[in-house]
């Protein structure tokens, strides 16, 4: 079987409090975008699970990855037999786009799918949420407010049709647990939803990443490659997640066509909100 998992962007996100289990609750918007990995598996012919990993370069034992681990849950729930698994990497590691859970919740449903284990929507955004804190959005991979970890999924629906989307990653890798040490819980007036609705030439006065401060302080590049986008034209621009992406939402049609030329060196993504 072969499964496109893709990333998604983080529109505004707000640290609400931390937890007693040591994680903190959040709010956020999380958007599917068409960048994508690809992910292909078969059931192994040793009964081995065994994992090969292409184009960009990942960290740590493959053992380790969230797919195995996705595999893991699998196999101990429904019996699933071993699989060899070949997944190609493209969407950029540690960059805020959610790439590594995407991948984890592809697996979940594909081998749902393919052993017919029967579980339900629900039954699969439990398991993904065991395997990390936006994993159940890449379930249903549709516009989301995400609460709690961000494991907590509430529908929402943005009117962007007629946008296109801009990405620059400058290829550094930002720890979760690093940006979450430079932050202060608090919580807002407005809710996110509420500021949804608000005319999308507003979003930049009022839709924010939290922890864009710290981060831009610690990185000036990701903070002029934001400032960059909106020159560019861009009618909001922010940092996804915890970083080190940041996307501009342009009119359709207005993307420079030498977009990339703004950025030098960095990788850039031109393409539409799922």
């Amino acid at each position: 079987m072969i499964l496109f998992p893709n990333a998604k962007i983080n529109l505004g996100l707000r640290v609400v409090e931390k937890r007693k289990d040591g994680y903190h609750n959040i709010e956020t918007i999380f958007l599917p975008i068409g960048l994508n990995d690809v992910l292909e598996f078969v059931e192994s012919a040793d009964q081995r699970v065994s994992l090969h990993i292409s184009g960009v370069q990942m960290e740590g034992s493959p053992a380790d990855n969230l797919v195995v681990r996705a595999w893991e849950i699998m196999h101990e729930q429904c019996g699933v037999p071993a699989v060899d698994i070949h997944l190609h990497k493209i969407i950029p590691v540690g960059a805020g786009l959610g790439g590594g859970s995407s991948d984890a919740a592809f697996m979940l449903k594909g081998l749902n799918d393919f052993f017919e284990c029967g579980y339900t929507v629900g039954q699969l955004e439990n398991m993904a949420a065991l395997l990390g804190s936006d994993c159940a959005f890449f379930i249903r991979n549709k516009p989301a407010i995400g609460t709690g970890r961000g494991e907590i999924l509430d529908p929402v629906e943005p009117e962007l049709t007629g946008y296109e989307l801009v990405l620059i990653n400058p290829g550094l890798q930002i720890s979760t647990r690093e940006a979450y040490h430079g932050i202060t819980p608090q919580r807002s007036e407005r809710s996110l939803r509420e500021l949804l609705l608000f005319p999308l030439n507003l979003w930049q006065d009022y839709i924010v990443n939290e922890f864009e401060d710290m981060i831009f302080r610690k990185f000036k590049q990701i903070r002029e490659i934001k400032s960059g986008l909106l020159n560019a034209g861009a009618i909001y621009a922010s940092m996804s997640g915890s970083g080190s992406s940041v996307f501009g939402i342009f009119r359709e049609g207005t993307v420079p066509q030498n977009i990339a030329d703004y950025f030098p060196g960095l990788y850039s993504w031109t393409g539409a909100l799922m």
